[in-house]
């Protein structure tokens, strides 16, 4: 028996439907398309397009989000290279704690990507190791270890770096083989003959389930600390404190404290006067923000965000009232009805509090 699985690929169609042909002229030149996004975009453009069993709606803005992905691994690998390196420096908490987040995080991914590729969901594989890249690694990884202005990092860091990337481009080879061969040849010295078309993929390991729970409530946080930022106009320079009002596990504070200009992470009672909060789950954070605002402003904006939260939690109590939605609606709609309230609920008791402390 020659093999046990049969893969068969859909047929390339434009945006209107239609089966590409020379006839009707809507079949683009390859060559055209590699010579403008790079070979690595095109074939990410149509990987992505491409989900299995079904045909593939190309679409040319896909290649360009290719080639603008080529670009973002080509800058990260820049920006790591371009560090200077200090093997005597000690390694910061904040770097050790976002290495064990990431590889966990890493073996997690690891996991989910042989079971999407068992199961020929290509197109999957690539979207999660994109997110992977773009998101984890490059907007949240590289800036809690980054190095500060002119300051060089520390070597364990740096040598945990080199092998989070070189476990990236061996996950992205099989759909971008150029750049990331090249990029690997460059990651550090080969021997004659190396390759990675010809070297095996990661191996997950264990993964702290924990950890990456509690760094998707540090997101969070950090959304919130720096949505207070933006709406109150405070500087990024302007170092703030934070208080906080309920449970809090401090696992994640030296990345919220480097993040966001943070002078203290402290927990309270109750939130002090002149403060600007909000909520991540059920405990409340609240940023001291004292002559950093104009008060008058500020009370407007609440006591309208107040209103219209009030709004919302009458809409919602009305609807909860009716004995006929209650009875007959899905209960996961009526759960999701009464989860809305109860948020709206504390919202509303957190921009009361503002006010009063305004």
């Amino acid at each position: 028996m020659p093999f046990k699985n049969v893969y068969l690929t859909g047929i390339v169609r434009d945006k209107l439907g239609r089966k590409m042909s020379k006839s009707l002229g809507n079949s683009p030149d390859p060559i055209t398309l590699m010579e403008k996004y790079g070979a690595d975009g095109v074939r990410m453009g149509m990987l992505l397009a491409a989900p299995a069993g079904t045909d593939i709606p190309f679409d040319e803005s896909l290649c360009e989000q290719g080639r603008n992905f080529n670009n973002k691994i080509w800058n990260a690998f820049r920006l790591v290279q371009g560090w200077e390196v200090d093997n005597k420096a000690p390694q910061p908490q904040s770097s050790k704690i976002s290495i064990e987040w990431f590889e966990s995080h890493l073996n997690k991914t690891l996991i989910e990507l042989d079971d999407l590729f068992d199961k020929y969901r290509l197109n999957e594989a690539l979207m999660l190791v994109y997110k992977l890249f773009w998101d984890d690694f490059s907007a949240w990884y590289l800036e809690m270890i980054k190095p500060a202005y002119q300051s060089p990092i520390d070597g364990s860091t740096y040598k945990a770096t080199l092998g989070f990337f070189d476990s990236l481009l061996r996950l992205l080879h099989p759909f971008m083989p150029f750049i990331t061969e090249e990029l690997w040849q460059a990651l550090t010295p080969r021997k004659k003959g190396e390759s990675l078309m010809i070297s095996t993929l990661p191996t997950p390991k264990a993964v702290n389930e924990s950890i990456i729970a509690n760094f998707e409530i540090t997101k969070e946080i950090i959304a919130g600390i720096r949505t207070i930022r933006a709406q109150k106009n405070i500087p990024n320079k302007e170092a703030l404190s934070l208080q906080v009002v309920g449970y809090h596990s401090d696992e994640f504070d030296t990345i919220l404290v480097k993040l966001c200009n943070l002078g203290l992470v402290q927990s309270c009672e109750e939130k002090r006067c002149n403060t600007a909060s909000f909520l991540v789950n059920t405990t409340e954070y609240a940023v001291p923000i004292g002559d950093l605002i104009d008060v008058e402003e500020e009370r407007k904006k609440l006591q309208m965000e107040l209103e219209y939260q009030q709004g919302f939690l009458t809409s919602v109590a009305k609807k909860l009232d009716n004995e006929s939605f209650v009875n007959n609606a899905p209960a996961k709609v009526v759960e999701m009805e009464r989860k809305k309230m109860a948020d709206a609920e504390a919202k509303i008791r957190s921009l009361e509090e503002s006010l009063a402390s305004l």
